[in-house]
């Protein structure tokens, strides 16, 4: 059971499963669902670090925009106004 959610998990690059499954991990696994377990971790850690790399990126983007729109704004103190 554990080990088929985990390998749901890991293929729907579900984090909040993965975390899930992690809180939860059987002590009972035989030698076979051992080794799957560990390679299905692997492949989750690779995951996890794809999608942190891939949030990182874009929250580069987002505050580069933050930036750019702020810079951009004419600042309303300084600006000349003609109308009474």
């Amino acid at each position: 059971m554990w080990l088929n959610q985990l390998k749901i998990a890991v293929v729907q690059e579900d984090t909040k499963l993965l975390e899930k499954l992690l809180d939860d991990v059987p002590t009972s696994l035989k030698d076979k669902e051992l080794k799957q377990a560990i390679n299905l971790l692997n492949q989750a850690s690779v995951i996890l670090h794809r999608l942190k790399d891939e949030t990182s990126k874009q929250m580069v983007k987002i505050k580069q925009n933050i930036n750019f729109i702020k810079n951009s704004q004419i600042d309303k103190k300084n600006s000349f106004n003609i109308s009474g």
